[in-house]
């Protein structure tokens, strides 16, 4: 098998250890030699389907095994994976699959309605694929496959395409200042060097046993909590839909030694009283800024040592982690991790490394802003320390980050000007005790038309996921601007 596939993640370490449970979803626990098996399958199935190697596939799939199955039987057939968010509406969701040119979609039970009316709007997507959590279920829709059922008719690759390094192996969508989702190219050698971050800095192994209540489809969950992990052989426990009180029970009984999550997770996780947290070893946080308060109490009251990370989809997305053996800095994100440089230019953090995406997909505009002379511009304002840590004091987007979500102001205003009783519309972030920042709206009516707050919200479920969605809404007669006509947001956020 190359080297250079993303697969051979699961095939090493099903040949060290095939009897090791690799998966535990519920009452259901897989182990390594039947999950690479599954994946291998899968592989030939989507050959059976006409799915030729290179074509996109994309995945709407919450934290279940048969993201495993699918994601890794994708790289064994040498198909690009497209994760995508399972809260995406039928408008955001049509977007993405045509913008990557997925040809097939496969998507849990509960989303098909939302992926099946999406991929009708494509001209692209020629199969769409449905999983069910009852594996004995061999029904589907018509126009749509059992993934079941595919897999288990299909005939097993013997071992993993071949793959260069620096073939695409995901591409990750992220908004961006223009409003429009750019995918982010991962190849398979940026990911395969990522994965062995978290293994080199706090020495995970066979004997790990994580709890992945961050979502797959995240890079946040994909690389660190999914990749790595399954690299070293040890074990996934697998939280569909996050709450403290499960997370708790999972980790009690399954002995986690392994966690990681965004803040607002392990803020909602001290306010468990009894909670026994004492098998875990390593805990790590990303996604969005560490209250320094919280990550001290945390580790106060459970006795482990919690690491904060930072970066970007672009980014693989590790691109720096606070480590052990180094002088940690309430607030700081850390140092570069091994491959990877960060460097200051005019204030910016930019990163270079075996982790920068190779580009955005079929978007060399953007991808000539984004790296320049190989560096890649991550658009936050940053410090370094006397021990060469960093920090983040400043975005220079105007990025909200709710719950560990990116949310782009100019992604949000686009719909709201879709809105017929909407003239102007400014999106800004505000603070909030539970999610860190929530999403506000400022808007302006067109002469003659009516509407209230509550409407613009109402109106926003049903075209924008629910965490981009503005909670609070404002109508004002005018919007704050500057001599150049540019709406002042900081005149929006100190109102």
């Amino acid at each position: 098998m190359t080297t250079t596939n993303l697969a051979s993640i699961l095939s090493r370490s099903a040949a060290a250890d095939p009897t090791r449970t690799a998966i535990v979803a519920g009452d259901t626990a897989l182990d390594y030699a039947t999950l690479d098996l599954f994946a291998r399958m899968f592989a030939g199935a989507l050959r059976d389907l006409g799915v030729a190697p290179g074509e996109h596939v994309a995945l709407v799939l919450p934290n279940v095994p048969q993201f495993s199955v699918t994601f890794f039987g994708c790289h064994y057939a040498g198909n690009p994976v497209v994760p995508l968010n399972v809260l995406l509406t039928e408008d955001e969701l049509a977007y993405h699959l045509a913008d990557s040119e997925a040809v097939a979609v496969v998507a849990w039970d509960h989303f098909l309605p939302t992926a099946q009316a999406a991929a009708a709007r494509t001209s692209s997507v020629r199969r769409v694929l449905v999983a069910k959590a009852d594996l004995g279920d061999l029904s589907a829709p018509a126009g749509v496959d059992n993934l079941t059922a595919v897999v288990m008719t299909a005939t097993a690759l013997d071992s993993a395409r071949a793959t260069a390094p620096d073939d695409t192996a995901v591409v990750l969508y992220t908004s961006g200042t223009t409003g429009r989702a750019k995918g982010a190219e991962l190849t398979h050698a940026n990911l395969l060097a990522n994965a062995r971050v978290p293994e080199q800095l706090v020495g995970l192994d066979a004997g790990t046993v994580a709890l992945v209540a961050l979502p797959l489809f995240h890079a946040f969950g994909m690389t660190v909590m999914h990749n790595a992990v399954l690299a070293v052989g040890g074990t996934l426990v697998l939280q569909p839909r996050f709450t403290a009180g499960d997370a708790v029970a999972l980790i009690e009984r399954h002995r986690v030694t392994f966690f990681g999550g965004v803040p607002t997770m392990y803020i909602a996780l001290l306010h468990e009283t009894g909670a026994d947290l004492s098998s875990l070893q390593w805990c790590v946080s990303g996604g969005a800024p560490m209250p320094a308060e919280v990550m001290a109490e945390f580790e106060a009251r459970f006795g482990v040592t919690l690491l904060e990370g930072y970066g970007l989809s672009e980014t693989s997305p590790v691109a720096s982690f606070t480590v052990p053996d180094r002088p940690r800095t309430p607030g700081s994100i850390g140092y570069p991790v091994p491959g990877v440089e960060m460097t200051l230019i005019d204030g910016e953090i930019c990163v270079r490394g075996n982790n920068v995406m190779k580009g955005y997909w079929r978007n060399p505009g953007a991808t000539a802003t984004a790296i320049v002379d190989g560096w890649f511009r991550t658009g936050d304002i940053g410090v370094v320390d006397e021990h060469g840590a960093y920090r983040i004091v400043d975005r220079k987007k105007d990025l909200i980050i709710r719950g560990g979500y990116n949310v782009y102001p100019r992604e949000v205003e686009e719909v709201l000007h879709r809105h017929p009783a909407v003239a102007q519309a400014a999106v800004v972030g505000i603070p909030h005790a539970r999610y860190g920042e929530d999403v506000k709206a400022v808007i302006t009516l067109k002469a003659g038309a009516t509407a209230t707050p509550e409407e613009i919200v109402a109106w926003s479920k049903a075209h924008l996921a629910s965490y981009k969605r503005p909670r609070t809404v404002e109508i004002r007669d005018s919007l704050p601007v500057g001599p150049t006509g540019k709406v002042l947001k900081a005149a929006l956020r100190a109102a």
